[in-house]
């Protein structure tokens, strides 16, 4: 009898240490790898001069299919740069979320938008984890924005549910340790792969073995 309540307590025993586990694991912080602070200094800094060569912004946006009547997500648009240039692409058939956790840089956008008589652009003020964009798009970019979103994950998820068949994601960035304003491509590819896409395509206009063009698709 004595040796069979100890063969029970034995089995009780090993059966809570095989439950408790996944417990204790579920219950263990997630790490967060650090960010670049977000800008929010003068937004008309991103208009310099030249900017439009230096990036060959019109062939990112051949790369990324952005043509009359697409809809395309600028995410992290800032000053509306991009905005404004994919937008004129689109026309008036098209349609160009300019989204931004900023509010600062919606008031900017949409003071920019009014000013030069661009109908087809709506500024979103979005959460750090989710674009909240209000329709499919067919493109999206992230220009020199990556490095600065505090969870990159997340959001590349919840952007997934956007995305019309054949959608591309474009990623412009410049190799750093996350907080110089910088993230390694190598990162960036191992987190969109986790949020479900994969790299279709990689390119380096600027030759200076810093900034680095990379286009994902849906898994």
């Amino acid at each position: 009898m004595l040796k069979r309540l100890s063969l029970i307590v034995v089995l009780l025993l090993q059966f809570h240490c095989i439950t408790a586990q996944p417990q204790n694991a579920a219950t263990q912080p997630v790490e967060h790898r650090k960010t670049s602070k977000p800008y929010a200094g003068d937004l008309s800094i991103f208009d310099s001069p030249g900017r439009d060569e230096r990036l060959q912004i019109h062939r990112v946006m051949d790369i990324l299919g952005i043509a009359s009547g697409k809809n395309v997500a600028d995410i992290g648009a800032g000053s509306g740069w991009f905005t404004v240039r994919a937008a004129k692409r689109v026309g008036d058939s098209g349609t160009v979320y300019a989204v931004d956790i900023n509010p600062e840089a919606i008031r900017y956008i949409d003071s920019r938008i009014r000013n030069e008589n661009l109908r087809n652009v709506k500024p979103i003020l979005a959460k750090p984890d989710n674009p909240l964009l209000p329709a499919a798009v067919d493109a999206v970019l992230l220009l020199k924005t990556y490095h600065e979103v505090a969870q990159p994950i997340a959001l590349l998820r919840n952007l997934r549910p956007s995305l019309r068949a054949g959608a591309k994601i474009g990623v412009i960035d410049r190799n750093g340790n996350s907080e110089n304003h910088g993230v390694a491509r190598d990162i960036v590819i191992r987190e969109a792969n986790e949020a479900g896409y994969q790299l279709l395509e990689e390119d380096d206009f600027v030759k200076d073995g810093m900034d680095y063009f990379l286009v994902f698709i849906p898994k």
